[in-house]
């Protein structure tokens, strides 16, 4: 497979470690980062390789889209979180092949050699089999996704207070999120406080109560991983704050504006300017491609399954952590979660391992302690912590303290606790941007750059987008009471290009 390829030789990070072993690792997440710090003293070279020059914390996309932090609080550069060590490299770039007869991954056209090989590459979104929905309900895995989900929820707001008629405005007000996990859940609040409250005041013609946000699950209650009675008290407290919820509901179809969902009490069909996606997930390309050159085993969600060690079988020098990992062998026999502290901890022992194996040590045997679950719900929060339930304001200051203890950024950890503070002082925030319009272009005397570069000649930015405009033009149809267009009918042909390739 590599003599296809260009084989990448590269000077070691410091001269002292050019005979040294070559840990590769492949994803720059929780599990990523921490193996790169439990390294840090071994004598040990690191190649570190992510798409992304950065490191994001995903737990808090959804205060990014709706405008409460900004991009730079939920990410740090990748160098400047590890490529400091004095034994690590980073590396931009997406790995497309793995070589384990040859000890070899392929990134970038190149191929690299590697003693050790931890991928840790994460997960995405899955709309089980409808793709095409994508384009209608954007995911929230990446910060574009976020900024994304961000500019509908503002654009929508930008036409409704400047449209007459009332139906239309609550059309364009009609929230619908599909998922009532913890970021669904999480999700539903922050919009809610977004819509109804933080820029009640600072938009004259809408009615904040003619908000309509909707939350869709197929459980028969919200939080289905937590105790019963906490996700009573996060259901409480989201349908207090005027989030409706359709237990037992399953989107059958979606287009622009419109969504149906059944339900016990029939097929509910909601038109809404904005939906959101945050059900299911589906681990990285490399599970399959693992897959298909050693053999290893794939779980039912897709995620290798891995040895007490985090290796796969008859490759020890291969080991899987993060989303992409299916590790059952805990004390009570369930796979870790996909979640920040398990991440974290798996990173850790991996790094500890490696460097004890290189060291000739004993090898340290992974414990996995679970600190639990919990989710916000604007101003309160619900976490289940096994022995300790909490919720409400309690649940808030505690569900800050381990978000910012989790959070690898000392400078994001300052920043955030302002933020969060003068948020819940005030119910302002300054990230509500409406930037990276499909609109937007470089090229200042093109037909299509934004106002006032050319004015007249093409979009401008202050337009609703391709998504926004599908939308409000197929809701017009349903006010008219005109037939629809083949294009309103036909999801496929309403899914545009610009809006397309933003959230992909």
């Amino acid at each position: 497979m590599a003599s296809n390829h260009y084989f990448l030789e590269l000077e070691p990070p410091a001269e002292r470690l050019r005979d040294a072993p070559h840990v590769v690792i492949v994803g720059g997440g929780f599990a990523g980062v921490h193996a790169c710090k439990a390294l840090a003293k071994a004598d040990v070279r690191i190649t570190l390789i992510d798409k992304r020059n950065f490191n994001l914390f995903q737990p808090l996309l959804y205060q990014v889209a709706t405008g409460l932090v900004s991009r730079s609080d939920v990410a740090t550069p990748l160098r400047e979180l590890v490529g400091t060590q004095d034994n690590v490299q980073v590396l931009l770039g997406e790995v497309t092949a793995v070589n384990p007869e040859g000890k070899q991954i392929v990134f970038n056209g190149k191929a690299y050699s590697y003693d050790h090989l931890i991928l840790a590459t994460g997960s995405g979104s899955t709309y089980f089999g409808h793709e095409d929905w994508r384009t209608f309900a954007p995911p929230m895995k990446i910060l574009e996704h976020s900024e994304e989900i961000r500019r509908r929820l503002l654009m929508a707001m930008e036409q409704a207070e400047q449209t007459p008629n009332p139906e239309a405005r609550q059309f364009l007000q009609t929230v619908v999120i599909v998922g009532g996990g913890p970021t669904g859940c999480e999700m539903a609040g922050a919009v809610s406080e977004l819509m109804r409250w933080a820029l009640n005041s600072a938009f004259k013609q809408l009615d904040s109560q003619k908000t309509r946000i909707v939350l869709v699950d197929p459980g028969d209650r919200v939080l289905r991983a937590m105790p019963e009675e906490l996700s009573k008290e996060a259901q409480k407290a989201l349908e207090l704050n005027g989030v409706e919820f359709i237990p037992q509901g399953r989107v059958q179809t979606m287009r622009s504006g419109e969504v149906v969902i059944s339900s016990p009490d029939g097929d509910v069909r909601i038109q809404a300017a904005t939906v959101i996606w945050t059900a299911g997930v589906k681990p990285s390309h490399l599970g399959q491609k693992l897959t298909e050159a050693t053999g290893c085993e794939l779980d039912r969600g897709g995620r290798v399954i891995v040895n007490p060690d985090f290796s796969i079988p008859n490759h020890p020098e291969i080991r899987i952590a993060g989303d992409l990992c299916s590790y059952s062998h805990t004390v009570n026999g369930k796979p870790l979660p996909g979640m920040a502290a398990p991440a974290k901890q798996a990173g850790t022992f991996i790094g500890k391992d490696i460097a004890a194996m290189v060291a000739g040590r004993s090898r340290p045997t992974f414990r996995y302690f679970d600190f639990g679950s919990m989710a916000v719900v604007q101003a309160s929060a619900v976490a289940d912590l096994h022995s300790f339930k909490v919720s409400g304001r309690m649940g808030l200051l505690l569900w800050a303290i381990v978000h910012l203890a989790l959070m690898p950024n000392r400078e994001n950890r300052i920043t955030l606790s302002i933020k969060w503070l003068y948020v819940l002082a005030t119910r302002e925030r300054a990230s509500i941007l409406l930037t990276d319009m499909p609109s937007q272009h470089l090229a200042l005397d093109a037909e299509d750059a934004h106002f006032p570069m050319a004015s007249g000649k093409g979009p401008s930015i202050a337009e609703p987008d391709a998504a926004l405009k599908a939308a409000m033009d197929y809701y017009a149809h349903q006010l008219s009471g005109l037939p629809q267009t083949q294009e309103l009918l036909d999801t496929k042909e309403a899914s545009v290009a610009d809006s397309e390739a933003a959230i992909k």
